[in-house]
């Protein structure tokens, strides 16, 4: 799908769910702005301020593309930061603070995701926004919220941050190795950018029955925890780690060309697929009469099996077979290979925005969005901003600043 593709024609003169919605974000990296980039992609108006010179530190990540003016646009800001206008504001000036403050509103959600504390002592906090704009949803994303009861509040916080934190790390970890981190992406991020658009949604909709608007405050730990509930609850339940659940068979297994996933979770499932595989006699076989014993002789049996039928096969085609059976089974994909699977391509879940550095390579990809709706249009997407690229258009039309008061402002570095 690209950038200005359109799915779903029939309703694109239709309202989005959030028409008439504007948003001002004071974020960088992934998890607000991913947060923000789905709040637009429902139709909502974003308006994304960063700082003159180094804008959200998401662009200064690996690997890059260049804007037309030649400076780095990392992977981390071009994944997050579709249909949005970029405003730079430096929020250490107190002109910059003047201006973010007068901005304030004229929207109905202002959100940042800075270290706990950071907004209030540059002095764009919930208060300093609410004594401007009483009815103003304001989303705070910081790795441990903003309670002073928390030991954690100050510390700085990544997505692998929280995600060790949260337990899951240690819970998946096998005897003998170190726990892994960061398995699958910014779980960290996006969990707290999804729990983030929800208390949005929520909170609009308190201020229509009550006028009163309300901050959010969501935390990345809380928010993974939330994600990773069965850390907390299994260990409630006297079971620590995954590998003394007894859950069932939740593992990779090699075929003769690529590898395959397998969820093994009930009894006649295990039996569907010992007979499958050309294994029946584990049915039958006292080692396996419970999924403990599942798990005790999983390296030693279980995996072997399994893999010693499928070494003539392709992942697809043992994917295929389990499937046909009603086994929960997906291939272990490769990058180039999701990103050119069919279900992917019709369902409209890869954006394509074209490069035009001069860096070589197609298309920059980013996922597309999940939240299907049968009655709103999908797309057309607008690429990323570059750096200010919307500061002088936004501060015109919002407060009335002409060109000379914006080319004073640009000239003192207080935006750019």
């Amino acid at each position: 799908m690209r950038l200005g593709d359109v799915v779903n024609e029939e309703f694109v003169d239709q309202p989005r769910p959030l028409d008439g919605i504007r948003v001002l974000a004071a974020e960088q990296m992934a998890a607000l702005p991913f947060a923000t980039q789905l709040l637009a992609r429902l139709g909502a108006e974003v308006v994304k301020v960063e700082h003159p010179t180094i804008g959200d530190s998401g662009r200064g990540s690996v690997p890059f593309i260049e804007d037309p003016d030649g400076r780095r646009v990392g992977a981390t800001f071009l994944r997050n930061n579709l249909n949005k206008r970029s405003v730079a504001l430096d929020l250490k000036a107190a002109e910059g603070v003047a201006l973010f403050l007068a901005l304030a509103p004229k929207f109905d959600i202002v959100c940042e995701n800075f270290k706990a504390g950071t907004a209030d002592r540059l002095g764009i906090g919930y208060d300093a926004v609410r004594s401007v704009h009483p009815e103003v949803v304001y989303l705070s994303v910081s790795g441990f919220g903003n309670d002073p009861a928390s030991p954690y509040m100050h510390r700085a916080a990544y997505a692998a941050i929280v995600e060790g934190m949260s337990g899951i790390y240690e819970y998946k970890r096998r005897p003998g190795r170190r726990p892994v981190a960061n398995p699958v992406g910014a779980l960290g991020d996006i969990s707290s950018a999804l729990f983030g658009v929800i208390g949005v949604l929520a909170a609009l909709r308190h201020r229509d029955l009550t006028g009163r608007g309300q901050r959010i405050d969501i935390a990345m730990l809380d928010a993974t925890m939330a994600m990773t509930d069965i850390v907390s609850n299994f260990y409630s339940m006297g079971i620590p780690d995954e590998v003394s659940s007894g859950v069932g068979i939740v593992e990779t297994f090699e075929a003769g060309e690529g590898n395959f996933v397998l969820q093994i979770v009930r009894e006649h499932h295990f039996e569907k697929v010992a007979e499958l595989t050309g294994n029946r006699g584990w049915v039958t076989d006292d080692r396996f009469r419970n999924r403990a014993g599942w798990q005790e002789h999983f390296e030693d049996v279980i995996r072997p099996g399994i893999e010693r039928w499928a070494a003539d096969k392709t992942n697809r085609e043992a994917v295929a077979i389990l499937s046909a059976e009603g086994i929960a089974a997906g291939e272990s994909n490769s990058s180039r290979e999701i990103v050119e699977d069919e279900h992917v391509r019709v369902r409209h879940m890869l954006v394509e925005m074209p490069r035009d550095d001069g860096g070589g390579g197609g298309a920059i990809l980013v996922p597309g969005n999940p939240i299907k709706m049968s009655r709103t249009p999908e797309g057309p997407e607008t690429r990323v901003p570059w750096l200010g690229e919307h500061t002088d258009e936004v501060l015109a039309a919002e407060l009335g600043l002409d060109e000379t008061r914006l080319a004073e402002l640009r000239a003192a570095g207080v935006t750019s």
